[in-house]
């Protein structure tokens, strides 16, 4: 069941087993037209049909499966918040293809087998937990697998075992950092990388991290679809984020046209498998906005580069007209000093009016109220959009040790 090793024959294996072991794919495939015999390499790529997150709801639990179901070792699940879960099955082999994706992630970050890898996301149904461990495994490193919350455990076990990798949500990783700070932990901690992620997180969230916490930090790629998070992550330059290329594909499409973008233009990241043996995809549309850089790393690594997230497609926001991406408020907000990484946006209509609130903590005290003034101006000219602006004290809006929701979009209550 080994897919070959050349990229033009792992795809077409890959078409392949969808159509054979898939009756969901087999009718997908066939809709659209395409003849098994017709997809010989990369050059064919465009022509297969995209899939989709609705799809893969609409196959629940397991129609999009193709093997057999006893060859079947794990499944995960996405948390269904938004409607059904998304399943995510998994062979022996592509249990230990993850695990090897991940193990590239941890030495991308510096990370050797003497290190003490302290692991706080969730296990269970989601990828996470498990998936970072996995990794760290199979690296050689120890692992602490403390899983999440319980700030004073996650403390104690750090000192105890002196830790020296972190691994978290952005959000957490804010958490821990400034919790840190207020114990005056910062001498005792053995720390020195972080690696976060499940959530896009900015360059402001970044430095405050690291200085936080004394270490370097890392941001990692992946979702429950495409195996879970270590399918790709930034290297010590931190200019975009590298892929496993021998394990999956990346096209950057229009998100209205679906057309595809030369590199070095932004738009919406799909994904097809090239080895993946239980839920393969197939051009399949993440949602997630980035590019493909044109040039290699200045690290020398030979695996290739999309940008970190911007945002996602389902993120766009419309006020007064303009079509607005919560990371370009983070975008603008991260160059103006005096103001830490927190931020909420909050749109309302009132009398048949949009409004714009844009919450934001101070870097520190006294508060300087020229601050409002001053990201009022730089959303208008950056965005288009004249926002009413708050500027809070550190440490008032919601931390959290998952993913922190910071759009509010009151219009469609």
């Amino acid at each position: 069941m080994r897919a070959p090793a050349k990229a033009d024959e792992q795809l077409a294996w890959t078409v392949q087993h969808a159509y054979q072991g898939s009756s969901w794919f087999r009718q997908h495939l066939e809709r659209a037209g395409v003849k098994l015999d017709s997809i010989s390499g990369l050059d064919d790529l465009a022509r297969l049909p995209f899939t989709t997150k609705e799809d893969l709801r609409d196959a629940y639990p397991l129609a999009w499966t193709s093997v057999p179901l006893d060859d079947v070792v794990r499944v995960h699940a996405s948390s269904g918040t938004t409607g059904k879960r998304i399943v995510a099955a998994y062979t022996q082999q592509d249990v230990d293809d993850w695990a090897e994706m991940f193990a590239r992630c941890y030495e991308f970050a510096g990370v050797t087998r003497t290190d003490r890898v302290q692991i706080t996301p969730g296990y269970g149904l989601w990828t996470a937990g498990i998936g970072f461990q996995l990794g760290a495994e199979r690296l050689g490193a120890m692992t602490v697998p403390t899983g999440p919350g319980n700030v004073d455990m996650q403390f104690e076990l750090a000192l105890d075992f002196e830790t020296t990798v972190i691994c978290a949500t952005a959000s957490f990783g804010l958490l821990l950092a400034e919790e840190a700070q207020k114990r005056s932990l910062q001498d005792r901690l053995r720390l020195r990388v972080g690696i976060f992620g499940s959530e896009r997180w900015g360059e402001a969230m970044r430095h405050r991290i690291e200085a936080l916490l004394g270490l370097e930090s890392y941001d990692i790629y992946g979702l429950t679809e495409l195996y879970g998070p270590g399918t790709g992550i930034d290297c010590q330059r931190h200019e975009g984020i590298h892929y496993w290329d021998d394990f999956y594909l990346i096209e950057i499409v229009d998100p209205v046209s679906g057309q595809g973008l030369p590199p070095g233009e932004e738009g919406e990241i799909v994904l097809t498998t090239l080895r993946k043996q239980a839920m393969p995809l197939i051009r399949y549309r993440t949602r997630d906005l980035s590019r493909l850089f044109p040039e290699p790393c200045a690290c020398g690594r030979p695996q290739p580069r999309i940008a970190r997230l911007t945002g996602r497609t389902d993120d766009m926001l419309k006020v007064r007209g303009v079509a607005l991406y919560p990371s370009m408020v983070d975008s603008v907000l991260s160059e103006l000093p005096g103001l830490g990484s927190e931020y909420q946006v909050v749109c309302l209509r009132q009398g048949g009016r949009d409004r714009m609130i844009i919450r934001v903590e101070a870097a520190h005290l006294p508060l300087d109220r020229r601050l409002e003034a001053r990201v009022t101006s730089a959303v208008k000219n950056r965005i288009g959009v004249r926002p009413e602006v708050e500027v809070l004290a550190p440490g008032t809006l919601p931390r959290s040790e998952r993913k922190t929701k910071r759009v509010f979009d009151e219009r469609l209550e």
